[in-house]
C-alpha cells in the first residue's frame, strides 16, 4: 500500500500493483481516518516504526491506546505483503482495512477488520487487545508526537521540510 503524504518525502515506498490499487488504498485510508477521528482518535498515515517498517495508519486514543491499521487494496496486495506481522510489537491492537468487495475470509481472524471507502468506514470486527509494555508505549507515543509535529511544521514552513 502506498500513500505519500507531502510531509514524508524521504520514505521509499514499494509501488502498488496498479494505479487503481493506489487510488483505492488512498480512499480506504481516508475513510478509516474519518472513522477514527469521529471516535476522537488521532491518526497518522505512513507512520515509521523503530524496526524500519511503516504502518499504513497509526492511531492513538484518548487514553494512550495505540492501534495500527494495515490497508489492503487487493488480494494480490495482501498475499505479497506479510510484513504486517511485524507491527504487533508497536501497537495494542492491529486491524486490516479493506473495501467492501474484498474477500474478508482470507484475512487473519486474530486482527480487527474495518470496511472503508473514501467517505468513511465501519468496524466489522474489533481487534484483540495485546497491551504494550510501558517502555515500548512511551517510545511509540513519543515517535507519534514527533512525526505529527514535524509534519505540521512542514505545512507551516515547507522550505524547511526535510
Amino acid at each position: 500500500m502506498t500513500i505519500k503524504p507531502a510531509m514524508h518525502a524521504n520514505v521509499v515506498t514499494a509501488a502498488p500493483a496498479s494505479e487503481t490499487d493506489e487510488r483505492l488504498a488512498a480512499q480506504i485510508c481516508r475513510g478509516v481516518q474519518r472513522l477514527l477521528r469521529d471516535a476522537n482518535v488521532a491518526t497518522l498515515a505512513e507512520m515509521p516504526l523503530a524496526n524500519g517498517r511503516r504502518a499504513d495508519i497509526m492511531a492513538v486514543g484518548i487514553h494512550g491506546d495505540i492501534h495500527i491499521v494495515e490497508i489492503k487494496s487487493s488480494i494480490a496486495d495482501f498475499r505479497a505483503d506479510r510484513k504486517w506481522q511485524e507491527y504487533r510489537d508497536y501497537c495494542d491492537a492491529l486491524s486490516f482495512a479493506v473495501a467492501a468487495d474484498f474477500p474478508q475470509d482470507i484475512l487473519p481472524e486474530d486482527t480487527g477488520l474495518i470496511l472503508a471507502d473514501g467517505y468513511g468506514g465501519h468496524w466489522v470486527r474489533p481487534a484483540p487487545i495485546h497491551r504494550l509494555s510501558a517502555a515500548r508505549r512511551k517510545a511509540v507515543l513519543l515517535a507519534f508526537a514527533r512525526v505529527g509535529a514535524m509534519r505540521l511544521h512542514g505545512l507551516h514552513d515547507p522550505s524547511r521540510n526535510l
